[in-house]
C-alpha cells in the first residue's frame, strides 16, 4: 500500500538530537567508498581504450524494452531479452559505429533500422550502417540482444530481487551503449515484470500497464544521463512511500521523492529529513534539478553504502542513515546533474558530495558541526595518505583500479578538504557564488564537466586567477609540512616587534602557496588576526605593535586543514637568511610524453637546469641563461627517453636543488 506525505516547512528546524539518532558508526562517504572500491570484478576496459578515437558520434537517446519477468521467480535466472533503439547525432562522417557490449554478459542477436550488420569482440560491438552519414545527421540503430544467465556485478538477481549497479563502466553488461561518463543521453525504458513487482528507475513513471499477472513499467528521463547512472531496482512486494517537495521558486509545484524499502525497515526519519535537506541544497547550489527523485534499499548483494543513480539512489539494506543520504543526495547536483567528464575528474563528484555531507550538518548545528566533520576528514587523510594526487591525467584515458579511483583517503576525504580550503580562501560570498554559478552554467548543467571547467567558473566569479590553488591541491600529491619560527623583540619606548619565519620542508611538491592566518595575543588579553599570503618558500614577515605580545599561533582556525606543522619560539630571525631558488615537482609525474618543470627565483640570476640519468650522467642541459625574478617553466619532451627514473637539477646563486622524474610508456 502506498503512503504519501506532505511535509511542512517547520521540519527544517528539527533538533540536532533527532538527526544524530540517525547516524551510523561509519560516515556516508566511507560507506560509499567501500561499496565502490570493493566491487569484486573490474570491467575489462582494454578494448575501450583502443576505440577511444573512434567515438565520432553523440548519443541522444537510449530506448530500452526489457523482459525480466522470469528473473523474479525460482531459479532466479539472470537471463533476459532486450531490444534497444540508440539515437545518435553524427560528429564526423561515418559508416559504422562502435558501442560497448560485454560479450560475456550480452549476446547480440541482430541489428536493424540503420544498422545492417555487426561484429562483437570482447567489450566492443561494431555496427555497420546502411550508408555513410555526415556531421549533423541523426541516426537510429536498433539492437536485439539477450543477457546471459551469468553473474556479472552489474545486473543482480536473487530471491525476488533485481537491481543494477554500474559505476564505473558496468552498464555495458546489461545494455549496449557508449559506456563513458562524457556522453550523456536521454533514457526511455519499458520493463516487463510480474504484477507483484514494483520497479523503480530513472526519471518519471510515464505509465504502467497491467494485464493479468503482468505489469509493464514505462520510465522516461527527460534529462541527459550518464550510462553508469542508469538504474533498475525491482522487488516483489517492495514497500513504497512518496514524499512531496515543494519548489522554492513555485511552492504550488512539487516533485515526488519516492522511497522503496524492504519490509521491516523504517525510512520515516529520512522521509522527514529529505524536505529540509532538499531546501538546504537548493538554496546554496541551485534549485533541485530533476522532476522526481528517490531512494531504494536493496539486499545483501549490495554490500556497502550507496550509489547515486540519477533520481533513484541505491542504498544498502536498512541503510537509512543521515550521513549516507546527505552524501548520495548531494550527488544529484554534483555527479548526476553535472557529471565528471572522465574518471580523472572524479573530484567533481566525490569531493563535492563528501564536502556536502559536512555542509548539511551546518544547516542545523552551525559552522562548528561542519568544521568538525571536515577536520575528521583531514585527520583520516593525514593518517592514510597513499601519496598520489586527487587527479592523475592518465585516468582520463585508462580507468584505474577501483581501489585507487575510489580510495577513501584521496578521492573522498582529501577531496572534501580542498573545497573547504577554497571556501576559507575565497570567503563564503564568493565561494557559494562559485558553486551556484557552476551549478547553473548553461553549458555544464545536465552535461559533463572536467576540473578545468570548475576552475574557470571560480576565476570568472572572483575575477582572479586561482589556477595555482587547484594545480597544487588537486594535481599534486601530499600536503605542506610547515616548520615555523617566531619571536618577540622589545624595541623600547613601548614598541614590540613580532618576527615570523615559515618554511615548508616536504619534497613532493616542494611548496604550497596559501593565505595564512596568524594570531597574536597581547598582555591585555586582546587578540589580533593577521593574514599573510605565503607565496614563496622560506618566507619572513614582521610587524610592530604598541602592546607587548605574549602568545603566537599559526593557522588558529586550522583552515589549512591538511598539513603538518611545528611552530616554535626561536632566536631572532633576520630577513634574507633563506633560499632564493625554488624547484618544483614536474607535472605530470610519471610522464609518458611531455611534462612541465617549474622553478622560481627571487632575484635575477644565472641558472642552469639539467637532466641526469640514474648513474648521474648528464643527458641534457635544459636551460642555461640569466633569468628574471619570478616563476618560470620548461616543457620537457620525454618521448625519446627510455622508461625509468631520471633526475633534474637546478643550480643557481650557489644553491642546488634536485627532483626525481619518472618516465613510463
Amino acid at each position: 500500500m502506498k503512503r504519501c506525505f506532505l511535509l511542512p516547512m517547520f521540519l527544517i528546524g528539527l533538533s540536532v538530537l533527532g538527526y544524530s539518532q540517525l547516524s551510523t558508526t561509519m560516515k556516508g562517504s566511507e560507506l560509499c567508498s567501500l561499496k565502490k572500491s570493493q566491487m569484486t570484478v573490474l570491467p575489462d576496459l582494454t578494448e575501450t581504450i583502443q576505440s577511444g578515437s573512434t567515438h565520432t558520434y553523440d548519443v541522444l537517446n537510449y530506448t530500452l524494452s526489457l523482459d525480466i519477468y522470469t528473473c523474479f521467480s525460482s531459479p532466479y535466472t539472470h537471463a533476459f531479452d532486450g531490444t534497444e533503439i540508440i539515437t545518435f547525432r553524427v560528429d564526423s562522417a561515418l559508416n559504422s559505429i562502435i558501442l560497448n557490449a560485454n560479450s560475456a554478459s550480452l549476446q547480440i542477436n541482430s541489428v536493424s533500422i540503420s544498422g545492417v550488420s555487426f561484429t562483437q569482440d570482447g567489450n566492443l560491438l561494431t555496427i555497420q550502417l546502411d550508408q555513410t552519414y555526415n556531421p549533423g545527421d541523426t541516426v537510429d540503430v536498433g539492437i536485439s540482444y539477450h543477457h546471459n544467465n551469468v553473474s556479472d556485478d552489474a545486473f543482480y538477481v536473487s530471491d525476488g530481487f533485481v537491481f543494477t549497479d554500474c559505476e564505473p563502466e558496468g552498464a555495458r553488461k546489461w545494455f549496449p551503449c557508449w559506456d563513458k561518463p562524457s556522453d550523456k543521453a536521454r533514457l526511455d525504458m519499458t520493463v516487463k515484470v510480474p504484477a507483484t513487482v514494483k520497479i523503480g528507475s530513472n526519471g518519471v513513471l510515464a505509465d504502467s500497464t497491467l494485464a493479468a499477472d503482468t505489469l509493464w513499467y514505462h520510465w522516461v528521463s527527460d534529462y541527459d544521463i550518464a550510462t553508469y547512472l542508469v538504474v533498475l531496482s525491482g522487488k516483489i512486494n517492495y514497500q513504497l512511500d512518496i514524499v512531496y517537495w515543494h519548489k522554492l521558486s513555485n511552492p504550488d509545484d512539487s516533485i515526488p521523492i519516492r522511497f522503496y524499502f524492504n519490509e521491516g525497515e523504517n525510512p520515516d526519519p529520512i522521509e522527514q529529513m529529505i524536505v529540509p535537506m532538499t531546501n538546504w541544497y537548493s538554496e546554496h547550489f541551485c534549485e533541485h534539478p530533476f522532476n522526481k527523485n528517490g531512494f531504494a534499499t536493496l539486499n545483501d548483494q549490495f554490500t556497502w553504502g550507496g550509489m547515486e543513480n540519477q533520481t533513484l539512489t541505491s542504498l544498502c539494506q536498512s541503510c537509512w542513515s543521515e550521513s549516507l543520504v546527505a552524501h548520495e543526495f548531494a550527488h544529484q547536483w554534483f555527479g548526476d546533474m553535472i557529471t565528471c567528464g572522465t574518471w580523472a575528474d572524479i573530484w567533481l563528484n566525490e569531493g563535492f558530495a563528501t564536502w556536502s555531507e559536512a555542509f548539511w550538518y551546518e544547516s542545523y548545528a552551525g559552522y562548528p558541526a561542519y568544521k568538525a566533520d571536515i577536520d575528521g576528514n583531514a585527520t583520516y587523510y593525514l593518517s592514510h595518505n597513499p601519496g598520489w594526487a586527487i587527479s592523475e591525467p592518465e585516468w582520463a584515458i585508462t580507468t584505474p583500479p577501483l581501489g585507487i579511483l575510489f580510495n577513501y583517503a584521496i578521492t573522498y576525504t582529501k577531496a572534501s578538504t580542498v573545497l573547504h580550503m577554497l571556501r576559507y580562501m575565497l570567503g563564503d560570498s564568493l565561494f557559494f557564488a562559485s558553486l551556484h554559478t557552476y551549478a547553473t552554467n548553461d553549458e555544464l548543467r545536465f552535461n559533463s564537466a572536467v576540473i578545468p571547467d570548475f576552475m574557470a567558473v571560480v576565476n570568472e566569479v572572483t575575477g582572479e586567477d586561482y589556477d595555482w590553488f587547484f594545480n597544487q591541491w588537486i594535481y599534486e600529491p601530499n600536503h605542506p609540512q610547515y616548520q615555523n619560527t617566531y619571536n618577540f623583540e622589545d624595541l623600547g619606548n613601548g614598541q614590540w616587534k613580532v618576527n615570523f619565519y615559515t618554511e615548508q620542508i616536504q619534497t613532493d611538491p616542494e611548496f604550497f602557496k596559501m593565505p595564512v592566518e596568524l594570531k597574536v595575543r597581547f598582555e591585555d588579553y586582546s587578540d589580533t588576526i593577521i593574514t599573510v599570503m605565503n607565496d614563496v618558500n622560506q618566507q619572513y614577515f614582521s610587524w610592530t605593535f604598541d602592546l607587548r605580545p605574549v602568545y603566537f599561533q599559526f593557522d588558529p582556525g586550522n583552515n589549512i586543514v591538511i598539513k603538518h606543522q611545528t611552530t616554535i619560539l626561536g632566536e631572532p630571525i633576520q630577513e634574507g637568511t633563506y633560499s632564493t631558488v625554488h624547484l618544483f615537482q614536474n607535472i605530470p609525474n610519471p610522464v609518458i610524453q611531455t611534462t612541465l618543470i617549474r622553478y622560481q627565483i627571487d632575484e635575477p640570476m644565472n641558472i642552469n637546469l639539467s637532466l641526469f640519468d640514474m648513474m648521474g650522467q648528464q643527458i641534457q642541459i635544459l636551460v642555461n641563461k640569466t633569468e628574471s625574478s619570478g616563476m618560470h617553466a620548461f616543457s620537457l619532451n620525454c618521448s625519446s627517453l627510455n622508461p625509468g627514473v631520471y633526475y633534474y637539477t637546478l643550480t643557481a646563486n650557489g644553491e642546488q636543488v634536485t627532483k626525481r622524474l619518472i618516465v613510463i610508456k
